[in-house]
């Protein structure tokens, strides 16, 4: 059952409840339109973009991508030099694109709350794990680069 915590279940969770939401919410509420769809778009495409360029420097650097598993290595270089967490930032910006494009501003509650859970089920005990692992390294890589953005 150890899968089913992962944050590509969270994520697809809450894409299927924006998904839900979209087909549920009165017409009223849509703010749809070509801007919408646009930048729905765009967040789709550069969040999978965030996903790829850091899985990809993970990969580089020959450390594990998988949350729960120890890293080898402490990754500061290339799109990690400008998020912690880029790859949840990128399911972010997923999620939040997906509830554009559905025309789903209500979905769009659940952007903060996505961000939280993920916040608290992976980012906090992965740093932690850092932290112990990689002391000062850590420490000077928290002062210079921030969780999110």
């Amino acid at each position: 059952m150890k899968w089913i915590d992962m944050p590509p279940v969270w994520l697809l969770l809450a894409i299927v409840l924006t998904w839900w939401i979209a087909e549920l919410q009165p017409m009223s509420w849509a703010i749809g339109g070509p801007i919408t769809d646009l930048l729905g778009g765009l967040l789709v495409g550069g969040g999978i973009v965030l996903i790829l360029l850091a899985a990809a420097e993970m990969r580089k650097q020959r450390t594990t991508i998988i949350p729960h598993m120890e890293a080898d290595r402490l990754v500061s270089s290339g799109i990690f030099k400008r998020s912690r967490n880029p790859i949840y930032l990128g399911d972010t910006l997923v999620l939040a694109g997906l509830a554009l494009r559905w025309d789903a501003p209500v979905a769009l509650l659940l952007v903060p709350l996505f961000m939280f859970t993920i916040t608290q089920r992976f980012i906090i005990p992965e740093e932690n794990g850092l932290r112990v692992k990689f002391r000062a390294d850590f420490a000077r890589y928290c002062q210079k680069t921030r969780r999110w953005v």
